[in-house]
Formats: structure tokens, C-alpha cells, sequence
């Protein structure tokens, strides 16, 4: 190319925020799907919350170690959250954890990271931010520890024993809190969590614009609604059908989102 687009831009982004895309990875369709009601999970969720950042793209794209991911981005630029925003993030990042037990009834490891970044923030919140009602406006515990890259901060804690079980307690109900909130909002809205679904099984990549036509039921011109998504069925037994070579096959490029 001659010019750089915003495309590529934005594709260089994610490649360090998530790794490089995975193209040639092969997923079982029972994975995909998976995938797909994780990630709507928290599309969903992130489009209902009003105190949430707007949904820039939603892909269901291996991409480093992810096996789809949602981009949240900011219309602006800030330098301080609210509390309010701040739950709106942590009930977002437990929104895939939340679709995958409403869904299927189950739960996966595909909520590992949402899990420790949503225990983290709750962390914060309760003992950096002063953001508990019960334990008040007081910074517990100080992190720090060498500069040098590649080794872990280590806190020091100037509090007692009751407290850190006082602020354990604190942390367990602000993330249950907003587990519970999310869980609200994907049964009330579960067809919509279907339509986002469908379209994320035949497209893979969806932006903000077509989320938004999906959740408000607009159909966008020259766009065929997307049909419901199948219910996910058990892995067949390879006793009942017989194996065969799985072959590799093109994955269409990111849309640029």
C-alpha cells in the first residue's frame, strides 16, 4: 500500500493490545458457538448499561490468546471515573460468564480473564478508590515494588486482619452485585442476545453500527435479518460417526473496526 488507512490503525492496535490474529486456527462448531453467546454476553450488556463506553466491535476472530473479544472504547478522552462507570465495567466483563449459564446452563474456563480483571477492579475500588459504603473513604494497603520490568508488585498491608476480612467481604458483594445485574439484563433481553448471536455466527465481525441495529431490531439496508442460532448440541461420540481430517479454510479478514 501507498497510504496507511485508518485500518490499519486500528488493526495494529489490537495486535498489541490482544496478539496477532489467529487465521488459522481450527474451531469446533460447538466452540464457536460458545464463543458467540460468551462474547454477545458482553456486547449485550455493554449496550444496555448507560454508564458503559460504546461497543466498537464485537468478533468472534481468534486473536492472541482470546478466541473472540469485545472492543469498548470511550467517546472521549478521561482522566477519572465514577463509581457508577466503574461497576458498569465489571458487570460488562462478567456479562460472557453470565450469557454461557443462562444459555447453556454451564459454565466454561473461557472467563478467566474477565473473572481476575472484574475481582482486580472491585479490589481497586474498595481499597484505593474509598468506594465502600461500609468500610468508608480510606485508602488500605499501599502496592509497590521494583521498577524493573517483568516483576510483580507487592502489597503492604497497614491493616488489620478484621479488616481484610471486612474488605474480602466488600470485594465478593460488589462483584455479586454486578453478576447479578448482568444476569438481569441478559434474561429480560435474551432475544436480543439471539439476533447478536446469529449475526456473529454468519459474519464473525460485527461493529458498533450493525450491534445497534441488531438490538434496536433495525434492519440495516441490504442486510437480510439474521436467522436464529441453533441450539448448541453435545459433542457426537467418535464411536457413532467416523473421524475425518479436519482441512483448514479461509477466515475472512477484520472489517477494520
Amino acid at each position: 500500500k501507498t497510504q496507511i488507512s485508518w485500518q490499519e490503525f486500528e488493526e495494529s492496535v489490537e495486535r498489541v493490545a490482544m496478539g496477532p490474529e489467529r487465521k488459522s486456527r481450527l474451531i469446533k462448531e460447538k466452540e464457536k458457538r460458545i464463543t458467540a453467546y460468551h462474547e454477545g454476553g458482553h456486547a449485550l450488556v455493554a449496550k444496555l448499561l448507560p454508564d458503559s463506553d460504546p461497543v466498537h466491535k464485537v468478533t468472534i476472530l481468534p486473536r492472541g490468546m482470546a478466541m473472540g473479544y469485545v472492543l469498548s472504547l470511550p467517546e472521549d478522552d478521561r482522566y477519572m471515573s465514577s463509581k457508577s462507570e466503574l461497576m458498569a465495567k465489571i458487570t460488562m466483563a462478567l456479562g460472557g460468564r453470565v450469557a454461557e449459564e443462562v444459555v447453556l446452563g454451564d459454565i466454561t474456563t473461557g472467563a478467566e480473564s474477565d473473572l481476575q480483571y472484574a475481582t482486580e477492579l472491585a479490589r481497586r475500588m474498595i481499597c484505593e478508590f474509598g468506594m465502600s459504603e461500609n468500610l468508608g473513604p480510606l485508602s488500605l494497603g499501599r502496592r509497590h515494588g521494583p521498577v524493573f520490568l517483568g516483576r510483580d508488585l507487592y502489597e503492604e498491608r497497614n491493616y488489620s486482619e478484621e479488616v481484610a476480612a471486612q474488605i474480602d467481604k466488600e470485594i465478593r458483594a460488589l462483584v455479586e452485585q454486578c453478576y447479578a445485574r448482568a444476569k438481569e439484563l441478559i434474561e429480560n433481553n435474551r432475544d436480543k442476545l439471539e439476533r447478536i448471536v446469529a449475526a456473529l455466527l454468519e459474519k464473525e465481525t460485527i461493529d458498533g453500527d450493525e450491534l445497534d441495529a441488531i438490538v434496536n431490531g433495525v434492519e440495516r439496508p441490504g442486510t437480510p435479518p439474521p436467522t436464529a442460532a441453533a441450539p448448541i448440541a453435545p459433542d457426537v461420540p467418535p464411536e457413532s460417526e467416523p473421524r475425518r481430517t479436519p482441512q483448514p479454510r479461509p477466515q475472512p479478514g477484520l472489517a477494520g473496526a
